[in-house]
């Protein structure tokens, strides 16, 4: 999603969670395995401040970046948070279930979402904006996150 929107918006696109392999060496599932998930966070933060702070560009952030009050004010306070809203069914059948998403394992995967939309319900409530995901192409949530940016956000 965030690559369609970087590029109609000719944008630089950061992935948070490619650049948290990058930097570890290895996968995301393996950092919360081998380092667990404070030391995920910490990557997260660390990496997230600097792609906030550079010239502007779409970040992509996992769902759990705007729960700790450092990396929520960061988002914040950077420009335009949009939540890309889903529900926990939608959520399971894009994923296809738990593999490589360690947040997810140790139960059926959409019961697992469902408790972490929950769970973060008031952080992703504080967003400046919301799109509704559900039934629609990646292009059509795309092109209406584009036209946020553009109206809110002067893109």
């Amino acid at each position: 999603m965030g690559r369609l929107v970087a590029a109609a918006l000719g944008a630089p696109y950061v992935d948070l969670d490619e650049l948290i392999e990058a930097r570890a060496g290895k996968p995301v599932a393996k950092v919360f395995e081998e380092d667990g998930e404070a030391a995920f966070r910490a990557l997260e933060a660390d990496l997230g401040r600097g792609a906030l702070a550079g010239s502007p560009a779409v970040v992509a952030p996992g769902g759990g970046f705007v729960v700790g009050d450092v990396t929520r004010a960061m988002a914040m306070g950077s420009g335009l948070v949009v939540y890309l809203e889903t529900t926990p069914a939608e959520a399971a059948a894009r994923l296809g279930g738990a593999a490589g998403r360690p947040l997810l394992r140790g139960g059926p995967a959409e019961a697992k979402i469902a408790a972490l939309l929950q769970a973060r319900a008031p952080f992703y409530r504080a967003a400046e904006c919301r799109v509704e995901t559900d039934g629609r192409s990646a292009e059509e949530v795309a092109a209406a996150v584009v036209l946020l940016a553009r109206d809110r956000a002067g893109w």
